[in-house]
């Protein structure tokens, strides 16, 4: 089974159709052409900015034997003190936005410093930077500017603004900046396209109001999630130290051919003996018609059980995909980087998305490898490229080109088919699936 079809087995169950395939394509065409990969690739050179007096001693050590975070430290924007909790909410006058659900996974990964070196939602040059060279002004990688935004026009800058999300007091934002952002030059620098057939350019053209809002923040309270997510700061102090992290991103459930993804890799030629896999799904939004964020959860949690496998960790993210390809890769590895990662999984594909009229790929199967790998030693990590793994009736699992030299047989079982078994009742082969993976997804199926 190639890895492209292993990626979407988790997709959702129920039918629900392409992602707004009603809207049409602007400006050009949804492929992710050669030109515009080539003028991507190019933004990210070090080259394209100037580095100033930044250090570039990238594969430095925390000194606890761990990773150091991007930019050497890593951010804690909490607020402790109960009297400058209260300061602050009266200092803000009434003023406040409610985040939407992707705003505050942005605003939790800033107070827990899961964006280090972000004090805070990123400045009109700060934005501009990073969208037309993928870093901030001082030089450092940064795939994907983290912004908030606004339709309000009475939110200017000097004013505090409260954060709420759902009935809680998340933080208080310091309004430094306001400006009108170019939503075309954001889409076709950080997605690669300007086509509304792209889901992270619907999202920034459709979702996100006509300005942007920069400033520090001061963290108050962490959103209430069903799933708990450790911060950085608490993940570190369990992994071991000395030890390479090698970590699994995924938005799906996990079933056998993954397993054997993650677990190879820790067997891979850049990886220590007596390392660790970190698998770190991102549970915040992600596609339309991917797998609601609680169902991914309950999957990860009995599966977790299931394995009890002590060189497997495991822990939740509060991300946002936004499907971006090579320019989201690198923004998964500062963020596991900061999370005490050394290592990285790059799959086929990674973080791709396919255009919501044609069906056609936005990105080539390896960009975000290829980037990723291009950019690791910078950041001071090391990817591992996960293997085309396939089920043979001979051997199990192994990989492709083994499977093809030896002549073995191969079974498939497509991810459309394995949902028409789960909405039918039937056994799923247990060398596709975890039974206690497979028991959730049923229940899911059943209760919709």
């Amino acid at each position: 089974m190639a890895f492209r079809n292993i990626r979407f087995l988790g997709r959702v169950i129920k039918n629900i159709p392409p992602f707004c395939n009603s809207i049409r394509a602007i400006s050009i065409s949804a492929s992710f052409t050669s030109s515009t990969r080539n003028s991507l690739y190019q933004t990210l050179t070090p080259a394209t900015v100037s580095m100033g007096s930044v250090t570039r001693s990238f594969a430095s050590s925390a000194g606890d034997g761990k990773i150091a975070p991007h930019g050497d430290q890593l951010q804690d924007l909490m607020v402790r003190d109960a009297g400058e909790v209260a300061s602050l909410l009266a200092s803000c006058n009434g003023a406040s936005i409610e985040l939407s659900d992707r705003g505050a996974c942005d605003a939790e990964l800033l107070m827990v410093g899961g964006f280090s070196p972000l004090n805070g939602f990123m400045s009109e040059e700060a934005y501009k930077h990073v969208v037309e060279h993928a870093r901030l002004e001082n030089g450092l990688l940064f795939g994907l500017p983290v912004v908030m935004d606004t339709a309000d026009p009475t939110i200017v800058p000097g004013m505090k603004v409260l954060l709420t999300y759902n009935g809680q007091n998340i933080a208080v934002m310091e309004v430094e900046s306001r400006f009108k952002p170019n939503k075309p030059l954001e889409a076709l620098k950080c997605y690669g396209t300007s086509s509304l057939e792209h889901p992270g350019v619907q999202m920034i053209s459709m979702e996100r109001g006509s300005h942007y809002i920069g400033g520090k923040i001061h963290g108050l309270e962490l959103p209430s999630r069903v799933f708990p997510c450790k911060t950085p700061a608490e993940l570190r102090a369990e992994l071991p130290s000395g030890a390479d992290v090698v970590a699994f991103q995924c938005r799906n459930p996990i079933h056998r051919a993954h397993y054997e993804l993650f677990t190879r890799a820790l067997h891979a030629e850049n990886v220590k003996d007596n390392s660790v896999c970190l698998v770190h799904p991102t549970c915040g939004p992600t596609q339309d018609d991917d797998i609601p964020g609680i169902t991914r959860f309950r999957t990860y949690e009995v599966l977790k059980q299931e394995l009890n496998n002590d060189t497997i960790r495991w822990a939740y993210l509060p991300y946002s995909m936004h499907m971006a390809g090579p320019r989201e890769a690198i923004q998964h590895m500062i963020i596991r980087k900061n999370y005490g990662c050394t290592h990285f999984i790059i799959g086929r594909d990674m973080a791709g998305s396919k255009s919501s009229i044609s069906g056609e790929d936005f990105y080539g199967a390896y960009d975000a490898q290829d980037f990723a790998k291009l950019h690791a030693p910078e950041l001071g990590m090391q990817t591992v490229p996960s293997l085309n793994v396939v089920y043979t009736e001979e051997d199990g699992y192994v990989t492709a080109d083994v499977a093809e030299s030896k002549q073995l047989h191969v079974k498939k079982l497509s991810g459309t088919k394995f949902r028409q078994m789960l909405r039918a009742g039937e056994d799923i082969p247990e060398w596709f699936a975890f039974k206690s993976v497979v028991a959730v997804l049923r229940e899911e199926v059943q209760s919709s």
